[in-house]
């Protein structure tokens, strides 16, 4: 009797504990099967058609999903706007996210919503994270299964995104630290770091590597002397703020292994993604991404179903938005 009525107490407190901390376990393949079965190739038809009208569509919606994750969790916060400009997606960390990602969104939503057995059925927070998967297969890379179930926040504060989001500049072990607050390994931001292979910056991201490094060096030396002389042309300094350039000068529009690749040749475009390959921590992953394209694409499918797991609100918590920018 007393053994009974100590699994019922243990019982009772596990229950007490899933309900305080819900837990990733929570999101599932299939989630929307009986509510709305279609939800996979709505948004696929719908990112494909954005996709077709421009290449952008992948790296910006690619960036969206990460910058929505590291903040408040993946709850589609960073898509909220704000009258007074004090959302997320206002903070000069935010600020140059494209216009393209959060289209993309709006777009697939549109889609889904479409269908009438799926209005309102579907958060946005499911949609950036399929939508996510989506452009990089479209890009050429991996496609993978989707965890789902998760539910759209209903706060956005430009304070909250405050040292969140990986700097330009950054050293491995602030590159490690980071990750490692939301349960990703050191492995798992190297892959994660590979989505650089479709990505574009800005000159002002990583002036300072090409000319006025230090009193010593005008030029970072873990910097390719002839790739930072291409950079220079590319980025006078008197350069237009809004002029893009390529992560992967190789294969800049291909979802593939190169970025490490050109790591190897001291063709990073950031320090944080040359520290990488010149901290020797982190090198033995960096070559071995770069020898296999397989072993790349199996980490970092690893890895961004991890990332699509932080911070999720499910269940009772949350609401699924009506419209993507603004709560119910």
């Amino acid at each position: 009797m007393a053994n009974a009525s100590l699994i019922i107490l243990l019982s009772s407190f596990l229950l007490l504990l899933l309900l305080v901390f819900p837990v990733s376990g929570q999101l599932r393949q299939g989630f929307y099967k009986n509510t709305c079965p279609n939800v996979e190739s709505l948004v696929r038809s719908a990112v494909q058609k954005k996709f077709q009208q421009t290449f952008v569509t992948a790296p910006a919606t690619l960036r969206l999903f990460f910058h929505d994750c590291f903040v408040r969790g993946c709850d589609a916060s960073v898509m909220l706007a704000s009258s007074n400009g004090q959302s997320e997606k206002d903070h000069p960390d935010d600020i140059s996210l494209a216009g393209d990602g959060f289209d993309t969104v709006i777009k697939a939503k549109a889609a889904v919503d479409s269908d009438s057995r799926c209005t309102n059925k579907v958060s946005c927070a499911d949609i950036l994270a399929l939508a996510t998967r989506d452009v990089v297969a479209l890009a050429g890379g991996p496609s993978y299964s989707v965890e789902l179930g998760r539910k759209d926040g209903r706060i956005s504060t430009k304070a909250s995104v405050q040292h969140k989001l990986p700097h330009p500049d950054f050293s491995l072990d602030q590159l490690n630290t980071m990750f490692a607050s939301h349960g990703l390994t050191q492995t798992d931001m190297i892959a994660l770091s590979g989505a650089h292979t479709i990505g574009f910056s800005h000159c002002s991201r990583f002036f300072n590597r090409i000319y006025r490094f230090s009193q010593q060096n005008r030029i970072d030396p873990t910097l390719n002397t002839t790739y930072a002389l291409q950079l220079r042309q590319m980025c006078p300094t008197r350069v237009d703020p809004r002029v893009a350039i390529n992560m992967d000068p190789t294969t800049p529009q291909t979802f593939d292994n190169a970025y490490f690749q050109n790591l190897q040749k001291g063709m990073g475009l950031f320090t944080s993604d040359q520290a990488l390959f010149t901290d020797a921590r982190s090198r033995p992953i960096v070559n071995q991404f770069a020898a296999s394209n397989a072993a790349f694409g199996s980490a970092f499918v690893s890895a961004m179903t991890k990332l699509g797991r932080v911070g999720v609100m499910t269940g009772n918590q949350g609401e699924i938005r009506r419209d993507c920018s603004r709560v119910n």
